[in-house]
């Protein structure tokens, strides 16, 4: 899931070497904190959140394939 979220992040920024993914198992939940630039925040988010949300589908998709819990959490450092 974390080498997922990476790759779509690092996808869509022009510094991918900012992009950081920190991942946190608790059972069958897991939580992705998604970290990069500031500068490039809209990027990953983008218009009313688009982007943000088709990421969460993708992530869910995933999920519910490997039956657990994963939530994505966008934070600015």
């Amino acid at each position: 899931m974390k080498d997922l979220v990476e790759g779509i992040a690092k996808a869509l920024v022009d510094h991918p070497d900012k992009v950081e993914v920190e991942e946190i198992v608790d059972g069958k939940d897991i939580l992705l904190k998604l970290k990069v630039a500031d500068t490039e925040m809209g990027k990953v988010i983008g218009k009313k959140g688009r982007i943000a949300k088709s990421i969460r589908t993708v992530l869910k998709s995933v999920s519910n394939k490997n039956k657990v819990n994963v939530s994505l959490e966008i934070v600015e450092d």
